[in-house]
């Protein structure tokens, strides 16, 4: 009788989604054509939001009218075919499947709609040479008008693609593989984004046409061969209206509206994720802030790229990190940490160095900060999967992403007004792009604020141990939910935390004398006396302000250990541990800041780079107080598995 081994039922085994089934070499097939699917993707959608602000602003467009071309129609559109496309693709039953007919269908026009777009100048030109009524028009004013008709319809018919998929995946992918499908789907689409800003983009300005047309061609033959070799299983039958179909749909429309915005806790996170969103709003005119301090578009290019690249790693980690602390403290954490690195802006007010120093520092910068990003860009999706119940979550993560639109639909024009409003106080002068920082500052600081009070909420209804999402259509108001063990304040690592904050004080004390000194040889006199008599003092006056911060966190790790009431509170040792290291790694970027300047005999610039780092570190000692007494009554707890002895609400 023939037996057969581990190994060959391991390599024999069949995995299954739905209807479908796959073996080992059908799986990496299946992978391997949904990433590649992800890299032409990817490269698509990288080319409009880069080449096209540098196109208009060519064109002489203002900032608010470039903020509603690029930002207010495809939030529009968003609002609007996404959820009627989701709708339909999830009723629609071919022998081509449910969502690749999307895909296949609009394909040949979204490509044709971005090669419209590389050449809106020369059809602009051929139109004014045809038409005496639109010799009226200046060629520029021409060409912005057809750059907003082929957005419109780029995105009209890209929106078709962004609705489908994303669910494409869950359709195919068997679910034991869908966390590891989806780590590599994000390191596949930052790939193409790196390999793109470091090759490409440097030819943005001078290339359009053929960046536009590439970018296409890559698209329609690259997808379209993914939807050829992807197949889709067999859905169930659809269910078919009643007679009373339409009195239904208005039904259903006031249920959906009732239920996903009945409670403050889901409001709070639709309002956080808006924030969040209207902040990038400011993003379009990045390069011209870059520009502005000397960087070229290949620097630009390999600035993005590279620091993509070091987030790869990252991207790994912060997964698993974000699992560990639980989603809503990260965001929270985050948030008020956040206000931190967006503050540093206001240094390129006064300096201005050559653009090789800038980029070097922004790299440094870029690198060091990929990990906080990293955690940024992956707390999210896990906070909805942790906070909103499971028989609603598509429902309400739709009116999540439909308030989100709005948001950024209003700020989209907003953020260019604002550029507007400051070109002109500097009567068009592009130094108004060095206000950039403060878009981005003043939001997240209202990020901070409304984080704060989700974190809070998210404590009333439960917080580690006991949270169950709210639910108004349950009799008991909620719906459960299994509880996932978090890792809670750890003595060691909270230890660890305040001795590299102690570090980041010490060093921006110490580092301060051999700068004075190199001063002295270079005769900058007015640095060196600033140096001596406000900032050097400063900085020892920061060091104790953190020592007395310091002292009442350790202080209330020995009550807690004793068992004694909290008098400061003791803060998670998470985000501020990452917070730690990373500007623990950015006391030499700041010493090379002050000598470049130096070098440049910017005396100006030395005592600016100085007074940001004793301006970051009160702020850092400022954030670490904050969580502390938020916590407090909270976080009461050491060396404990918060919620370990739970176990699932359906065992």
């Amino acid at each position: 009788m023939p037996t057969t081994t581990p190994d060959h039922e391991h390599r024999n085994r069949i995995y299954h989604c739905g209807t479908l089934s796959y073996t080992k070499i059908g799986l990496v097939s299946l992978f391997a054509w949904l990433l590649w699917g992800d890299f032409c993707f990817t490269l698509m959608e990288s080319v409009v939001p880069s080449v096209l602000p540098l196109k208009l602003k060519d064109l002489g467009c203002s900032n608010w009218m470039m903020g509603m071309i690029l930002s207010t129609i495809p939030g529009v559109l968003n609002m609007t075919i996404c959820p009627y496309v989701s709708f339909k693709s999830d009723r629609y039953r071919s022998r081509w499947g449910r969502r690749i007919p999307f895909i296949i269908a609009t394909m040949p026009f979204l490509c044709i709609s971005l090669a419209l777009l590389g050449w809106s100048e020369d059809i602009g030109a051929l139109l004014q040479k045809n038409s005496v009524f639109l010799r009226a028009f200046t060629p520029a004013t021409l060409t912005i008008g057809l750059i907003a008709i082929f957005m419109a319809m780029f995105q009209f018919f890209n929106m078709f693609v962004n609705s489908v998929f994303w669910y494409l995946f869950n359709d195919v992918v068997p679910p034991r593989f869908f966390g590891r499908f989806v780590g590599m789907f994000r390191i596949v689409g930052s790939t193409a984004s790196a390999l793109y800003n470091y090759f490409i983009y440097r030819f943005a300005e001078s290339n359009m046409r053929e960046i536009m047309l590439w970018g296409a061609v890559i698209y329609l033959i690259g997808f379209g061969l993914v939807c050829f070799m992807i197949k889709e299983g067999e859905y169930p039958p659809v269910e078919e209206y009643n007679e009373d179909g339409k009195k239904s749909k208005m039904h259903e429309l006031k249920i959906f509206f009732t239920e996903s915005f009945s409670h403050k806790f889901y409001w709070l996170i639709f309002l956080f994720t808006a924030v969040q969103c209207s902040a990038g709003s400011i993003r379009i005119f990045e390069v011209f802030y870059n520009q502005q301090m000397g960087l070229t578009l290949d620097q630009i290019g390999k600035l993005g790229a590279l620091c993509g690249i070091a987030s790869l790693v990252a991207m790994y980690f912060s997964a698993i990190f974000i699992d560990r602390w639980h989603p809503v403290r990260v965001n929270a954490y985050l948030a008020v940490f956040g206000i931190v690195g967006n503050m540093i802006g206001w240094v390129w007010l006064f300096v201005r160095l050559p653009g090789s120093y800038f980029f070097w520092l922004s790299l440094g910068s870029g690198i060091v900060g990929v990990f906080q990003s990293a955690l940024v860009g992956g707390a999210m999706l896990p906070l909805y999967m942790r906070c909103f119940p499971q028989s609603r979550y598509g429902q309400i993560c739709s009116a999540q992403a439909l308030f989100r639109s709005f948001c950024a639909l209003v700020c989209g024009i907003l953020a260019g007004a604002f550029i507007d409003l400051m070109k002109w106080l500097y009567h068009g002068s592009d130094f108004a792009y060095r206000y950039y920082f403060i878009w981005p500052l003043v939001f997240s600081i209202l990020l901070a604020i409304v984080a704060v009070y989700m974190y809070r909420k998210w404590y009333e209804l439960g917080g580690d141990a006991h949270y169950q999402p709210p639910a108004s259509w349950s009799q008991s108001g909620i719906e459960e939910m299994m509880i996932v063990p978090i890792v809670g304040t750890r003595r060691f690592w909270l230890n660890i935390v305040l001795h590299i904050y102690n570090g980041i004080m010490l060093l921006s004390i110490v580092g301060i004398i051999p700068l004075m000194w190199w001063m002295d040889m270079e005769h900058m006199t007015t640095a060196f006396y600033w140096h001596g008599a406000i900032l050097l003092p400063a900085s020892i006056g920061g060091w104790f302000l953190w020592k007395v911060i310091e002292i009442r966190i350790r202080r209330d790790m020995k009550r807690c250990l004793a068992g004694e009431p909290l008098h400061n509170g003791l803060p998670h040792h998470g985000i501020p541990m990452v917070i730690a290291i990373q500007f623990l790694v950015t006391v030499p970027i700041w010493i090379s800041q002050v000598g470049a300047a130096i070098t440049h005999h910017m005396e100006m610039g030395a005592i600016v780079f100085t007074a940001s780092n004793i301006a970051t570190n009160l702020a850092l000692s400022g954030c670490v107080w904050f969580m502390a007494r938020f916590e407090r009554g909270r976080l009461t707890t050491l060396d404990t598995m918060l919620a370990e002895e739970k176990q699932s609400v359906y065992d």
